[in-house]
């Protein structure tokens, strides 16, 4: 695509994606391993959580077993991850994109979509504003990013997956089918693995493909709404306006962790232990980013790596440990599993909001002071001695806290 700077109000909208994120936070101050195969995970019996661009040569992808990966590319290496480093480095990112407009409306903790409209007159066009942004994120966090330069959202999302890694896609009004009619159907942003198959059972291969069906036509095959939406994603007329949703006081929208066990877990009582664990790790976290959480989410993995994830939605938003465990466990025991092995269990806290300013619904009867007292005790104690101090009584004979 073309890299002049000329009419900087037709490509208003940036997509920005960190590379390989994950790892990229992993060995940012060890530059020794910038050029080599390297993921997060995959540890004994684990699955990659992200794998760079070196390693991703070798076939290795998320969501695959650490013993295929390996097989793969012997050389690999696998490193952990800080997720407190990966929230704070998430935060500064968040900062640079704000440095250049307002108007940022984050994605995940690796992306956001920026309109920089208003921004031009004093940083120059959008392109220049893009690599304005690469060079920040570069020099301040020693991560890289692409950007995607478009009119609309969704044509400047599948511009930055074609500027990767570290590079800058800049997509024209004029330019649109050239640049998304050759793709296929399922690298318009929002399509799925199950949409894309769908779409090519009926003879949609390439989005050019849906751009030439008449709207009336998609929408007899497809419904209204279906339709008309694939429409204007194949001919970039989604004129869909930021929101600016999660701006610079609102926390992240969901925060969990997980545990690939050493070995197989079946009894019951080990795995309430886990889920007690997981879900004080992340509400002590909730708690230090000073937000609350309306739905839990459970998530298990079988030995054949099947994975099942079930949810819940509580009536009033919470961080208190007790409560998350309580409907993790729940989840876990609605499931019937009738101790069926797990190899992975994970506790996950959804549309989060900023505890300041939320009211809980008053009980009758209920005590003045609870768990959530408890809780924020425990995390003094933790701040300043360390979390091996102090330890829930169900934890004790764990090595882990």
């Amino acid at each position: 695509m073309t890299s002049s700077a000329g009419a900087p109000e037709v490509t208003p909208i940036l997509h920005v994606d960190m590379d390989a994120f994950f790892v990229s936070v992993a060995i940012r101050h060890q530059p020794e391993l910038w050029d080599q195969p390297v993921v997060v995970g995959g540890h004994a019996r684990g699955v990659v959580t992200c794998a760079n661009y070196p390693a991703r040569a070798y076939g290795v992808r998320a969501a695959m077993p650490g013993s295929m990966a390996r097989r793969l590319c012997p050389q690999l290496v696998s490193v952990r991850l800080d997720s407190g480093e990966v929230a704070e480095v998430s935060h500064q990112v968040r900062e640079i994109f704000r440095r250049a407009t307002p108007l940022v409306e984050v994605v995940s903790v690796d992306e956001a979509f920026l309109d920089v409209r208003g921004a031009t007159r004093l940083f120059g066009s959008p392109e220049e504003i893009a690599q304005r942004i690469r060079r920040q994120i570069a020099e301040e966090l020693s991560i890289t990013c692409s950007v995607g330069v478009a009119p609309t959202p969704s044509v400047a999302k599948v511009g930055s997956r074609k500027a990767k890694p570290d590079g800058v896609v800049v997509v024209r009004p004029e330019e649109i089918p050239g640049f998304l009619h050759p793709l296929d159907v399922g690298e318009l942003y929002g399509v799925g693995p199950s949409t894309r198959t769908r779409l090519r059972r009926l003879g949609f291969e390439t989005v050019g493909d849906i751009a030439r069906t008449p709207v009336l036509t998609l929408h007899q095959i497809l419904g209204p709404r279906l339709g008309g939406h694939l429409h204007r994603l194949a001919t970039g007329t989604d004129q869909r306006e930021l929101t600016g949703r999660l701006g610079p006081d609102l926390p992240d929208r969901s925060t969990g962790a997980q545990e690939t066990f050493g070995h197989d877990l079946s009894d019951r009582e080990d795995i309430v232990r886990e889920l007690l664990r997981l879900s004080a790790r992340v509400t002590r976290r909730m708690r230090r980013a000073g937000s609350v959480g309306r739905t839990v989410a459970l998530t298990v993995r079988f030995t054949d790596f099947k994975t099942i994830s079930r949810s819940r939605t509580l009536p009033d938003p919470t961080d208190v440990t007790q409560e998350v465990h309580a409907i993790a466990v729940r989840l876990y025991d609605e499931l019937n599993l009738r101790g069926r092995a797990l190899r992975l269990v994970g506790v996950r806290v959804e549309h989060l909001v900023a505890r300041e300013g939320t009211d809980r619904q008053l009980v009758l009867g209920a005590r003045e002071r609870g768990w959530s007292e408890a809780d924020r005790a425990i995390d003094q104690v933790t701040e300043r001695f360390g979390s091996s101090l102090v330890r829930r009584a169900s934890l004790l004979d764990q090595g882990r806290g």
